[in-house]
């Protein structure tokens, strides 16, 4: 889908490096849209994209975490697993999830995403479905392996598909929308973990199994109806006016510094200059550690929610999962609502740590059951955040397509090595207080405060540093240099200001 419009955007007539200099940031032109059309604009895209994309993401990551809830309904018994065996199959998913990210997130950009996220969706909801038939652990490995690769793309993927429909101020509420989905995955997935065990049995499938069954086949039925509503981009979308589409391009363009187009042709330099970008860098650093503990949590949490309250039923277990996770959700929206409002990201990747530490420091100190149950509850506040923010704040700041799909792709695979760390976080000789495991979390969290203050602080102090740079100095560094080179050199341009 995205090939012809590469095609026609590789067409445009070069222009000396002086205008491209005054095209792209918003800042840098006098380009003014008609705000009530943007509103509009921004209102059907809202209805059209959002739900559809926060609905498959809700199910990718049902079926990725689902594994918590099949444990509580013996699926290690059923299988003949002990020791490591459980944390060995987490690390699976995430060994392939890891490896595949970055060229997953190039395979999006390169079929386009109105192919590709419905395509694999439909295909990690078959691996779903599979995961019910699994009779040995060997199998059991096996099909998280292939689950893996083919989620590695949904995150990144459709961070990137937003980015081609909104402005860097908008973008961060919207991946807020469907970046939700992740602690609404865990309540609704309780709840549904609760009512598919409730019944007898699905045909001859019964307990954990019936889980997976049920929850691929509603995933792969919604990667079909994706095929039908997803669209590449603005100048695809049938339910857009001519009008509309233009002024879509046009706004996405306008923030795109020294660029001619939204979208381009994927080469070296601009690859390279998204990985190596130094907020793409420092925010892959703590989106790592966001993940160790987020996908802690969503692995183990039905473990320690056992280990709380040891007495009760598998269902009860179940549902003490749910209230966590719904305060999460809505303490995301509220996050990345107050982040549209403010324009800013790094001051709220920050404060995403703190709580965190004193609810996991909670954890490791008390043994009141009411205290840690509580505990849970302050952790999951603020952690969840960082998911949202931190694939829009490396999205604001890059320029092109391609250094954009990049450093989220980059990003994204370095939040699920922290997964892979995650896996290993509660181990059984740990339990049932879990003492290093929840250590570990409270670490991790600490650390995501002090990376992203200091590169909150880094970016202030660089956006000063060029300020200084007097006209002359600028029109020095880019003397020579053609409009192809000075297109691709992103935030090494003179005008480029980070985004905060």
């Amino acid at each position: 889908m995205s090939s012809r419009l590469e095609k026609q955007d590789s067409q445009q007539v070069e222009v000396d490096h002086r205008d491209l200099d005054k095209q792209g940031d918003a800042s840098l032109n006098a380009t003014n849209f008609d705000s009530d059309a943007e509103k509009r604009l921004r209102r059907k895209t809202d209805l059209y994209i959002v739900p559809m994309v926060a609905l498959l993401y809700l199910f990718c990551f049902i079926d990725r975490a689902n594994i918590g809830n099949a444990r509580l309904a013996n699926l290690e018994k059923d299988l003949g697993m002990g020791g490591y065996d459980y944390n060995l199959i987490l690390s699976v998913f995430y060994i392939s999830y890891a490896a595949f990210e970055i060229p997953a997130t190039l395979l999006c950009k390169y079929i386009g995403p109105g192919w590709f996220i419905p395509i694999t969706t439909i295909l990690f909801g078959i691996c779903t479905i599979g995961t019910a038939f699994v009779q040995t652990r060997g199998q059991m490995i096996a099909v998280r392996f292939l689950l893996g690769i083919f989620e590695s793309g949904m995150m990144p993927g459709v961070a990137y598909y937003l980015s081609r429909w909104y402005r860097r101020a908008e973008l961060s509420l919207r991946i807020g929308y469907y970046i939700c989905m992740t602690p609404l995955a865990g309540a609704f997935g309780g709840l549904l973990a609760s009512a598919i065990l409730s019944l007898d049995s699905v045909g001859s499938l019964k307990q954990w199994r019936m889980i997976f069954v049920i929850e691929g086949i509603v995933t792969a039925g919604l990667g079909l109806l994706a095929l039908a509503i997803l669209t590449d981009n603005p100048s695809t979308a049938r339910w857009l006016s001519e009008e509309e589409k233009q002024l879509a391009l046009d706004r996405v363009k306008s923030e795109r510094l020294g660029q001619t187009s939204v979208l381009d042709k994927m080469n070296s330099t601009k690859l390279k200059n998204g990985f190596l970008n130094p907020i793409t860098l420092s925010t892959a650093v703590v989106f790592f550690f966001g993940n160790v503990v987020v996908l802690g949590i969503s692995f183990f949490l039905p473990t320690i929610i056992r280990s709380i309250y040891p007495g009760v039923t598998v269902v009860q277990m179940q549902l003490r999962t749910v209230p966590p996770y719904i305060l999460a959700a809505g303490c995301l929206l509220g996050a990345s609502y107050l982040s549209r409002r403010l324009d800013t990201r790094q001051v709220f990747l920050a404060l995403s740590g703190p709580l965190v530490v004193i609810g996991y420091g909670i954890l490791i100190g008390m043994t009141s059951p009411e205290a840690r149950y509580a505990a849970i509850f302050l952790t999951a506040s603020s952690i969840f955040i960082g998911g949202a923010l931190s694939n829009a704040q490396v999205s604001a700041n890059t320029v092109s397509d391609t250094a954009r799909s990049m450093a989220i792709g980059t990003n994204s695979m370095a939040g699920y090595l922290g997964g892979l760390l995650a896996t290993w976080t509660y181990l059984p000789w740990d339990g049932p207080m879990y003492p290093i495991g929840n250590g570990l979390n409270l670490a991790a969290a600490a650390s995501i405060t002090i990376v992203a203050t200091v590169f909150l602080f880094w970016m202030k102090w660089d956006n000063r540093r060029r300020d200084m740079v007097s006209q002359e100095e600028q029109d020095a560094m880019l003397e020579g240099l053609s409009p192809e080179q000075i297109r691709d050199l992103e935030w090494k341009h003179p005008d480029w200001r980070w985004k905060l």
